[in-house]
């Protein structure tokens, strides 16, 4: 069986230029990175923003385990099942950060027959987005503590510095750093923190503004630090919102690439939905409807996390409404929720699969929540047996959600055309009535509990002495009417990852808070989740190779 990146670098692409002729892009509009990759330029947007949007069909899944779901495998397979029924539709992605393709993850280009590629491109380094968000996070620290070093005028209490230096890979070791050790010219001596770069704020700021002013105006809010009065300080109190703004004016226009089939995909912004709200970029998702009819896109990790901020926060600031919404699922996954050993999940496994199939009745219930008609899908294993197929659908009819099988990893499109059918059905027939969970007025401490409640299933909300004085000090500087974005384990709707399928009776943890100004979202720590992640004994990486001829292998 070939692996994704021998499949990957068998295919034969099409210039770029020809993918985007597709929908109507002329060359003058696309910014050239070698023959394969382009990002949109500005002036793409002045000639389609006028024209009406197409349908939104966002992808999510199950909580993941270690048995795979495969949504981003999904996700192509079924906008190329879309492109082979004669419909106009485009993906929408995030980009990959290299933690995950060095640590423990592997690839983000989905897999087997549905993929995005050059996949090796994507995974690595891509278009640069990822360097550029990391150098403007890190030009905003080393203002910072020049100013402080420089006489400190806006008088900055070094001990409430909130901004933190960033890096896109996994580093444990940069967690908790001292800086400014040496002589008296080298700085202040203070303790300092990396966060991946998926985790800055400068991400979501990218992934959420619509233009380069309002991309200004956001970078201009982000509080840095606090004074020795209490006050917040900016960056735009630094004078850094102009010179981020220019490293990041490329960064800012999104990438388009192609499937296999040659479906186009733009690819643009990847921050995780474990610690930060999960989705690609208002701009490549707005662009995208309006160059095609069907919009296909997905939100990280489970639909506890990525599809709750996708609707909670992507959908109200940028005013989308999604009119369906795609679970993914596998048999394989369903049994491991229910207890099964992982080594015997290829054996079918009635009473194991109706103990863990509680996990998709819960994110079943979440999306219709917000009046969204959901379909499920069910990536299918060679080792699946019709018996649990059939468990599976009688469970989603009862539930009143269509049912589909995939088999685009093996059969890229045409192993999509039931789920595109089902898909199709839904937007012709089943209009959704979206609205999101809370509303703005409501105070923080009860959206987090509505979102808790209603979406974990939890009983209750505990919050350590420091979330307390953290949240109540965001909503007496005046950012109480911005949503929340929950930074939670993805591996249970629990904050605690070894509680699967749909677990009861619990209570989150809220352990800290802190508002992103710029981003225009308040951020519950809950749990023990880092925003800095480290490598697992055996990383990914030691199994990555390029030989003489400049072929990478071992790239998932």
């Amino acid at each position: 069986m070939k692996s994704d990146i021998e499949i990957a670098q068998e295919a034969v692409m099409k210039p770029i230029q020809e993918v985007a002729a597709a929908y109507n892009i002329a060359e003058e509009d696309l910014e050239l990175y070698g023959r394969y990759k382009a990002k949109l330029a500005d002036s793409l947007w002045e000639k389609v923003k006028d024209k009406p949007d197409g349908k939104l069909v966002l992808v999510t899944a199950i909580n993941p385990t270690p048995a795979g779901e495969g949504k981003t495998t999904i996700t192509v397979g079924l906008g190329q099942a879309l492109g082979k029924m004669g419909r106009n539709a485009i993906i929408a992605l995030r980009e990959p950060s290299l933690g995950p393709c060095f640590g423990i993850k592997g690839g983000a280009a989905g897999g087997g027959y549905a993929q995005a590629v050059p996949m090796e491109d994507l995974n690595l380094h891509f278009t640069g987005d990822f360097h550029a968000i990391t150098s403007a996070n890190n030009l905003l620290a080393a203002l910072l503590d020049n100013h402080i070093q420089q006489g400190n005028e806006l008088g900055i209490d070094p001990r409430q510095v909130m901004w933190k230096r960033c890096e896109d890979m996994n580093d444990r070791a940069l967690r908790n750093v001292v800086i400014g050790l040496g002589a008296k010219a080298d700085g202040m001596v203070r303790e300092d923190h990396f966060v991946i770069t998926v985790a800055s704020e400068i991400m979501a700021i990218l992934c959420l503004a619509e233009n380069m002013e309002d991309l200004k105006a956001r970078l201009g809010q982000i509080i840095v630090a606090y004074s020795f009065t209490g006050q917040p300080v900016t960056a735009e109190d630094l004078h850094a919102t102009g010179a981020m703004a220019a490293l990041l004016k490329d960064a800012l226009k999104p990438n388009l690439i192609q499937t296999l089939e040659h479906t186009g995909v733009l690819v643009h912004g990847g921050p995780f939905a474990n610690i930060a709200h999960g989705c690609n970029s208002v701009r490549a998702t707005k662009t995208a409807l309006k160059l095609s009819d069907i919009v296909v896109t997905e939100a990280g990790f489970g639909a506890d996390l990525g599809a709750e901020k996708f609707l909670d926060i992507k959908c109200r600031k940028a005013g989308l409404k999604p009119d369906a919404v795609v679970l993914v699922a596998t048999v394989r996954a369903l049994k491991y929720n229910g207890g099964v050993p992982r080594d015997q999940l290829s054996q079918e496994n009635l009473d194991g699969l109706k103990r863990g199939i509680v996990n998709l009745e819960k994110h079943i219930e979440n999306i219709q929540k917000y009046g969204v008609p959901v379909i499920v899908t069910l990536n299918s294993f060679i080792t699946d047996t019709q018996a649990e197929y059939a468990y599976i659908k009688k469970f989603c009819k009862e539930l009143c959600c269509e049912f589909a099988l995939s088999e685009v990893w093996a059969k890229g499109g045409e192993g999509g055309i039931a789920l595109a059918e089902k898909v199709l059905h839904t937007l012709e027939h089943k209009p959704g009535d979206f609205h999101v969970l809370y509303p703005d007025e409501m105070c923080l401490k009860e959206k987090i509990y509505t979102i808790a409640s209603e979406i974990y299933g939890a009983v209750d909300v505990s919050y350590a002495p420091a979330a307390l004085r953290a949240l109540k000090n965001i909503e007496d500087m005046g950012f109480g009417n911005l949503p929340v974005c929950m930074a939670k384990t993805q591996y249970s709707l629990s904050d605690d990852q070894t509680r699967l399928g749909r677990p009861t009776g619990f209570t989150i943890h809220v352990r800290d808070a802190y508002v992103s100004a710029g981003a225009g979202f308040v951020v519950a720590l809950t749990g023990s989740i880092m925003t800095m992640p480290g490598l697992p004994k055996k990383p990914a990486a030691e199994n990555i190779d390029v030989d003489k001829d400049g072929r990478i292998t071992g790239l998932f």
